[in-house]
């Protein structure tokens, strides 16, 4: 194997390696692509091939730049109009990775140019052309793509050989688990634990480890599995092998599949469909046979498309689909007026389709370099007629083209509609890996390109190396740079048009910028868009968002998943109505004592890379810095608690302060004796590995692994490489300076005289999860002891400790170095699989696979629905539910659903239905008692209780006379009277929460309550 560019500079991959794995990425690394055809579709293939990391892209499109391209080409200029587009592309793709040598195919292009490449990718070529090509390619060996956007509808094809190796059909990990028994008999029926489903399918394969008595089916020749139910399956004949005793995991093993495809022209004729949208059955056998209607049509039209809301072109593209649906083998119904729509939009190059299609055939030819995942076989069709404008009715007048770069767009929509789009006014959360395409994707479509329109970008992070490989606006020039600034400054290269029409800003989004993102700033928005990578923020945005009652999109991406949500006032619920159940934590009696999965040693790892070198130095700061910090910090801790936190204070400012660093790798040696053999020590005491419980049964038993203590062994690297990150982190803690001599460290290591260990009788400790907590007897002289042997802070005047803020990405820190060998150091004691440097960084720093190609499909699709929201209507004549398109999709299978928004959910409130969305507004400040009257009058209900935030303005548990002295007070001077605050200057709305009685004394739920109390 030749040698992979992803050798050269794994940080820049970092994110992509946890969704391809090493080895797809080294083969990706040795795999050439051609692309042809250099319009926004095969700029968009390019761009996401070469951030990946593919050997090298070369490129072919002699054609030269047309003003139309710029609808959709993202790295095309004015000035490039007339200049072949391969050649003037090529340079700025080259660009985004230093490692991919980006080339220009400038000869006629011949069916024998493709054996030169692992995947030939085909965007804008004639059907014939293309023909030729796919045979050429079906007979050497060549996978084969190709693709095609128009207007609103596109498609893409496969032929990857009639015999491609799909090496892991899914990429999601192996399934694992304990097992409980395996059966000895003909069916060999395995059981696994009561609280865990196996998770497996019929007809997959599975081997053990760690089994006891039935020891010959550990590391065994892989079983075929038939599933019995969701806790148990059986392997096949066992009667011959030993008697099971205890223990045990079963893995999954993944086998590879050989998948057959056929050549273009086959398919052509025989076509099988890949559905993305099962609510449109019918579409793709219409599609296949529509866009080969407009080859014919432009092949008796010197190579011209049907002319935009054209009826007499589409005429005759209806009539040449009929006659080539006639010949063809698999006949189909065709619904004129799908074809009519067709046609009319055959010359229409949109910017979120070609984001679509350009992520999705991305994602294909990563999988023909690599055999990682499932390819498409044969064809994908999609469209999203659903975009076009509420009461569109096409006129060739206003699709014609007139020069613009927006002729793509309008020979979708029309001028008029370009006109609602350029004046559009959005704000964009986060401009990281989603915000740089959604910019990229509003400068084509020209969001905000007019006067009256405005995007305003946020984002508080500054653009760091690993970033670079899915968030394309930036290079590597820009490191350290701010995100929002230079994604902004790189779209209006783009398009000119939106110089001076995007305000940046720095500050996240949250109540403590309530004041730059105020009333007058979301009154003044038509929508907002996030790309946010964490919940709490979301649901932020979302609350702002149904307050301002403006429309939000909303996506995610995870490795080769994605997800999209479209919210509307009204018309959808909010993001916050529905959510994913939280993040199972870890048990603490698991993390302390029992772990049985790599999982919780990381995560127990981390605890102890805080608890060691972030919050003593934290609590000694405290400590130095605040009067009476005992009383004033501890009053509200326990006892238990308080001798752990003074007993860190008196040992970093006494006991075990450091004048050296032998004296860090002293007690770093020291650290290793008291977690990896002290504490299991004192494990094994309490409870014997043959302990059995109330029951009879063995105490370690699954899920509960019996460890081992582990002696210091300087001859083991691992023990060693604890050792060397501890004491470094230790001294930067004091601010000693550190040390990388390993032979040093290790040397000074062995000759530590560690004290031997004994096990104490009368420790607790919790054996079970619903256990009562075990915590230490704390005798109150020994707390008195402490306090009075901390020394003075006066006598540390100037002095401070350096807490290590954990961060995972900075390879010379020993953060992860350290919660590497921590881990795996209790993994060793436990029999847990180890875990390398990059798989603990993922689970340890929390990191989210990420992906270029998902990315880009995401936005795209998210785009799509921008186009139902600025085209929706108003009054009687809007957008229905069914319209917008909520979706999920993951590359890796492929799998694509789509579904229409949840509608909001509602309550009877009076004579009508009210919803989240619902509020009852006052224009101007009033009285409690005009709020209570209000509510008596309108809807006979009686005020039983006013809040605002946390404060409580009225209530039956208030004394009378406070009671009637507030009634008469206008509600901004209570709330300020009663939070003892001024009202900040920026706040028009009061908002309340009130609690009514109807005539029965019955609750009645109310909607919120808004008051205007300035303009």
């Amino acid at each position: 194997m030749a040698e992979s560019n992803i050798e050269i500079d794994e940080g820049l991959y970092s994110r992509q390696i946890y969704v391809l794995g090493v080895e797809a990425m080294k083969k990706m690394g040795t795999s050439s692509v051609l692309i042809v055809g250099l319009k926004g579709l095969g700029c968009e293939i390019a761009k996401n091939i070469i951030l990946a990391g593919v050997k090298s892209v070369t490129l072919y499109d002699p054609e030269p730049v047309q003003v139309a391209d710029l609808s959709s080409q993202f790295f095309l200029h004015n000035d490039d109009i007339g200049k072949p587009r391969a050649l003037v592309s090529a340079p700025r793709l080259a660009e985004l990775n230093q490692y991919v040598p980006v080339t220009v195919l400038d000869k006629e292009l011949t069916p024998e140019d493709l054996a030169l490449f692992k995947c030939v990718v085909v965007t804008d070529l004639p059907l014939q052309k293309r023909l030729e090509l796919g045979d050429f390619a079906h007979k050497n060996n060549v996978c084969f793509i190709s693709t095609e956007i128009k207007g609103l509808f596109g498609y893409t094809f496969n032929d990857f050989g009639e015999q491609f190796v799909v090496e892991d059909t899914t990429g999601e990990e192996p399934l694992s688990g304990m097992i409980a028994s395996v059966q000895q008999s003909a069916e060999g029926v395995v059981a696994c634990l009561d609280e865990t489903r196996h998770g497996l399918e019929d007809g997959q394969l599975v081997t053990f480890v760690e089994v006891q008595g039935m020891t010959e089916l550990n590391a065994c020749e892989p079983r075929r599995v038939k599933v019995l139910g969701p806790y148990t399956f059986s392997i096949g004949d066992t009667s011959a092998l030993s008697a099971y005793t205890r223990g045990g995991l079963f893995q999954q093993v993944k086998e590879p599949s050989c998948v057959k495809f056929a050549s273009l022209r086959d398919a052509m004729q025989a076509p099988e469909f890949l559905f993305s949208d099962f609510a449109k059955f019918d579409r793709p056998a219409q599609l296949h046979v529509g866009f080969q209607a407009l080859h014919a049509f432009s092949a008796a039209h010197e190579g011209k498309l049907p002319r935009p809301g054209n009826d007499e072109d589409a005429a005759e593209v209806l009539r040449l689909a009929n006659e080539i649906n006639d010949k063809s083998e698999q006949k189909t119904e065709l619904d004129a007026e799908l074809l009519k729509k067709l046609s009319y939009q055959a010359t229409g190059d949109l910017s979120p389709m070609v984001a679509v299609f350009g992520g999705l055939v991305a994602q294909e030819v990563l999988k023909a370099c690599t055999g990682k995942f499932m390819p498409i076989n044969n064809f994908m069709y999609f469209d999203a007629l659903e975009c076009l404008p509420v009461g569109f009715e096409p006129c060739e007048a206003d699709m014609a083209p007139i020069g613009s770069r927006y002729d793509g767009q309008t020979a979708v929509f029309g001028r008029k509609f370009q006109e609602q789009i350029a004046n559009y006014r959005e704000f964009l959360v986060g401009s990281g890996a989603i915000g740089c395409e959604m910019l990229k994707n509003w400068a084509m479509m020209g969001i905000a390109s007019s006067p009256s329109g405005v995007i305003h970008i946020t984002d508080m992070d500054t653009i760091e190396k690993s970033n670079l490989n899915r968030q394309f606006l930036f290079r590597s020039a820009d490191v350290g740079k701010l995100k929002s600034e230079t994604a902004a400054a790189a779209v209006v290269k783009m398009n000119p048009d939106l110089v001076g029409k995007i305000v940046t800003h720095q500050e996240r989004v949250g109540s403590e910028t309530e004041a730059v993102y105020n009333d007058a700033f979301f009154e003044a928005l038509d929508g907002v868009t996030n790309a946010l990578d964490n919940v709490e923020g979301r649901q932020y945005m979302d609350r702002r968002c149904v307050f301002y009652r403006k429309p939000l999109l909303e996506s995610g991406t995870l490795g080769t998943k994605g997800n999209t949500q479209v919210v509307v006032p009204f018309l959808t619920e909010s993001y916050s109505a529905s959510r994913d159940p939280p993040e199972r934590s870890i048990p603490m009696c698991t993390l302390k004592n029992f772990p049985s999965a790599i999982e919780h040693t990381i995560q127990w790892a981390r605890d102890q890379f805080a608890g060691l070198f972030t919050q003593p130095a934290e609590n000694v700061n405290a400590y130095l810095s605040t009067p009476n910090y005992i009383q004033a910090s501890l009053d509200q801790s326990n006892e238990a608690t308080k001798i752990e936190t003074l007993t860190t204070i008196l040992n970093c400012l006494v006991t075990e302060k450091p004048l050296a660093f032998d004296d860090c790798i002293a007690w770093a040696r020291r650290r290793f004796e008291e977690l990896y053999n002290n504490t299991i020590q004192q494990l094994l005491f309490n409870f014997p590995k043959d302990t059995v419980t109330s029951s009879g049964q063995p105490f370690w038993s699954p899920p509960k692994r019996a460890p081992d203590a582990i002696a210091f062994d300087p001859s083991n690297s691992v023990h060693v490489d604890f050792v060397v990150a501890a004491a470094n982190l230790y001294a930067f803690t004091f601010g000693l300076k550190g040390s990388r001599d390993r032979d040093y460290i290790k040397a000074a290591a062995a000759a530590v005289d560690v004290p031997p260990f004994t096990p104490k009788s009368g420790v607790k400790i919790q054996a079970n999860e619903n256990d009562a907590s075990a915590e230490a007897d704390v005798d109150a002289d020994q707390l008195e002891e402490l306090i009075a042997s901390l020394p003075d802070p006066s006598s540390f005047a100037g002095v401070r400790l350096s807490p290590a803020d954990f961060e995972k990405d900075d390879d010379s820190n020993f953060h992860m170095d350290f919660i590497t060998a921590a881990s795996n150091l209790r993994a060793s004691n436990y029999g847990i699989t180890t875990a390398t440097r990059s798989r603990t960084k993922q689970i340890a720093g929390k990191i989210i696979p990420a992906i270029a190609t998902t990315t880009s499909l995401v936005t795209g699709l998210v785009c799509l629905e921008l186009y139902k929201i600025i085209g929706a209507g108003s009054g009687n004549n809007t957008r229905k539910i069914d319209d917008y398109k909520n979706g999920f999709v993951n590359l890796a299978l492929p799998f694509f659903a789509f579904s229409e928004p949840i509608a909001p959910l509602k309550n009877k409130f009076g004579d009508k239905e009210v919803s989240d969305w619902d509020s009852i507004d006052f224009d101007q400040d009033i009285t409690l008692q005009e709020l209570i009257d209000y509510f008596a009058k309108e809807y006979k209900l009686d005020v039983g209780m006013v809040s605002c935030g946390v404060s409580m303005l009225f209530s039956p548990m208030f004394a009378k006379k406070k009671m009637d002295a507030r009634k008469p007070m206008k509600m901004s001077d209570l709330v300020a009277e009663v939070t003892n605050k001024e009202i900040p200057a920026h706040v028009k709305w009061l908002v309340l929460v009130v609690i009514c009685y109807d005539e029965d004394d019955e609750d009645v739920d109310v909607p919120e309550i808004r008051i205007k109390i300035r303009n």
